[in-house]
């Protein structure tokens, strides 16, 4: 066999991607992510399915600042305001730096706006730091609080709540120069009065949830992403989806035509609501 044909070969087997089992807790709950111990992920080629995701024309900008609005008050966040054609894409964890790296091309290229929940025990966070700070900077992305670790925060103490938020906290502050609050999202999507209670004297008052996901959580097909892009990549909607798993990577072209069909306009959280007082 040729160099030419092994060539081929190794870049077809590459693009296979084993399929998951799901249940319906996938989507209702992000499951928990553990880091890849002992292996250093290697840096991310250029991928023909993202280049191809450049949008001609491009998509729609979010609306003017003008139009941003009061937080509601109390209880959660998991929908946008009911106006508008805004739809918010909020990716959390960052178990794998190249998924970070991949979503971080993939918002310059197309010009997607993201919120990234993040959680700072990841070395992708870190690894991916000069290449996120830019659009941090300009606002394209935004950061928000996931917690340090991970944990259920509903089945630990009241000084690990703290220490999960806090320690989180300083770690963007530190890496990238942005204060995340006042939106955290609890791991799960658990929490309860005493949650709240602790995030709020923290200054995060604005528990972040969720009304419709990619449930890729888990390792599942690209043609599953794309059916659930299908059906919650509408209006007024905060759609989850996670930085852990390559599937995703591999169907930006896809996920961006639908924004562009729908005419949908790609918001951070702090495009949509006016600073918390």
């Amino acid at each position: 066999m040729g160099d030419v044909s092994r060539r081929r070969l190794l870049l077809l087997a590459a693009t296979v991607v084993a399929g998951g089992t799901l249940t319906a807790a996938d989507w209702i709950y992000d499951r928990p992510v553990r880091p890849f111990a002992g292996i250093s992920p290697a840096p991310p080629s250029p991928s023909p399915v993202l280049a191809a995701a450049t949008p001609t024309p491009a998509l729609l900008p979010p609306p003017d600042r003008s139009q941003r609005v009061r937080l509601p008050g109390g209880g959660v966040l998991s929908q946008l305001p009911a106006h508008g054609n805004t739809m918010a894409l909020t990716v959390d964890d960052g178990v794998s730096s190249e998924v970070v790296a991949l979503y971080i091309r993939f918002s310059r290229d197309t010009g997607v706006r993201l919120t990234f929940f993040l959680n700072g025990v990841y070395r992708s966070w870190t690894d991916n730091r000069d290449q996120l700070r830019p659009l941090v900077d300009s606002g394209q992305i935004q950061l928000g609080n996931h917690t340090w670790s991970h944990p259920d925060l509903t089945k630990v103490s009241t000084s690990t709540i703290r220490d999960e938020l806090a320690r989180n906290d300083h770690f963007v502050k530190n890496t990238y120069g942005v204060d995340a609050a006042p939106y955290f999202r609890p791991p799960y999507g658990r929490h309860n009065s005493t949650v709240a209670a602790v995030a709020a004297d923290l200054g995060y008052t604005v528990p972040t949830l969720w009304s419709g996901s990619l449930a890729d959580s888990t390792v599942i097909t690209e043609d599953y992403i794309v059916k659930m892009a299908d059906q919650y990549f509408t209006p007024q909607m905060i759609v989850l989806g996670h930085l852990n798993h390559l599937p995703v990577t591999h169907v930006y072209g896809q996920l961006v035509d639908i924004i562009r069909a729908r005419s949908l306009r790609t918001v951070t959280l702090n495009d949509v609501f006016l600073p918390a007082r």
